[in-house]
């Protein structure tokens, strides 16, 4: 199977790079190059925000990018599909098609006629730089676990080596510790293929975007759409094997009537809470991972703002200190990773426990 894994993991970044880019910013009068001052805020969001391609570096006025394949359907035109290499900077039109550089559809692709007037907003399936993250990630999971399945098959009744030394007890203790106290001794087997996949995934996905050299650092589980389909997964399962007695505690709870009638308060409450727990899950680990990214960023421009308010002798100054609460952050980020895999995966299992209650007389 790992001979089928490896050249695929090389076939998925061909697919996605495409060959490196080289673009170079629009010429500027010199007056314009001057006036033009650095946006903080711009660039922090640009930084944690989803993009057709992958940017690395910027040399000047030249900007080393990946472009990743962009798939369009149209009402009018039907399917297109091509590179993000097409679109210069988000300024050029290609095929009727161009990226949406401010206004309500700032960031997305719509469809213009000859004029340059949005007509309409196609269907958008192209591979982001979150979605080539994933895949990314997906295949550094599988190359890793099947080496690791492949050890344990060789060595059964054995001590555990290398990779599978390192996995095994992780493995141990979201089953012993997470799954067991949670769903119950008799339930939990079921739950423990997706709770693995679902810690390792957040895991994997929360370390890699910290590491900023390509492929890795794209801020996939800092996207609330990533996020918000765990969380959706973990309420499909739980809503599938709940019992009766689950959906008793919610529309008929055991509470005095007047909490039921004539204003059905009680079942309003639980019901709500049924909504807001994939909610909440959907929230914590977007905003902790974002939180992340954005602390670092902002760190960093402060070299830029000193050095444009104070002169380049403070920027200079500012970026020792920058640079020291950066590293930790990123320090503290590795620690944040592992916490918010564990919690979403924690919490996934005590839904399921909840969905299953033992009925007591």
């Amino acid at each position: 199977m790992l001979k089928i894994i490896r050249p695929l993991f090389i076939i998925i970044l061909a697919l996605f790079t495409g060959g490196f880019v080289f673009g170079e910013e629009p010429e500027k009068t010199a007056e314009a190059s001057h006036s033009e001052e650095f946006n903080a805020g711009k660039f922090v969001i640009e930084h944690v925000s989803d993009a057709f391609e992958w940017h690395i570096a910027t040399f000047g006025e030249t900007h080393l990018s990946v472009p990743l394949p962009i798939i369009l359907y149209s009402s009018d035109k039907g399917w297109n599909v091509f590179m993000s290499s097409r679109f210069h900077h988000g300024h050029e039109t290609y095929n009727g098609f161009r990226i949406e550089s401010e206004g309500k559809n700032e960031g997305k692709i719509v469809e213009v006629n000859e004029q340059g007037e949005v007509i309409d907003l196609p269907i958008d399936l192209s591979i982001t730089k979150t979605v080539a993250g994933i895949f990314v990630s997906v295949t550094v999971l599988l190359l890793v676990f099947l080496n690791v399945a492949k050890s344990a098959k060789k060595r059964v009744n054995k001590a555990p080596t290398g990779m599978q030394n390192l996995l095994e007890p992780v493995i141990l203790f979201v089953r012993d510790d997470v799954a067991k106290p949670a769903i119950g001794e008799k339930r939990y087997e079921k739950f423990m293929p997706f709770l693995l996949t679902l810690f390792f995934f957040i895991l994997i996905n929360n370390l890699l975007g910290l590491v900023p050299i390509f492929p890795f650092g794209a801020n996939v589980t800092g996207n609330i759409a990533v996020t918000m389909v765990l969380a959706l997964f973990t309420f499909f399962i739980t809503t599938f094997n709940s019992n009766k007695h689950y959906w008793k505690e919610i529309y008929n709870p055991e509470v005095p009537w007047w909490l039921k009638f004539p204003i059905p308060l009680m079942p309003i409450v639980e019901l709500t809470g049924v909504i807001t727990k994939p909610f909440v899950l959907m929230v914590r680990l977007f905003a902790n991972m974002l939180a992340g990214h954005l602390i670092v960023t902002v760190f960093v421009s402060l070299i830029f703002i000193f050095a444009k308010l104070m002169g380049t002798e403070a920027g200079f100054g500012v970026s020792v200190v920058s640079v020291l609460f950066s590293v930790f952050m990123v320090l503290l980020d590795v620690l944040v990773s592992f916490i918010q895999a564990y919690v979403f995966t924690l919490l996934s299992a005590l839904y399921f426990g909840m969905a299953a209650p033992e009925h007591h007389h």
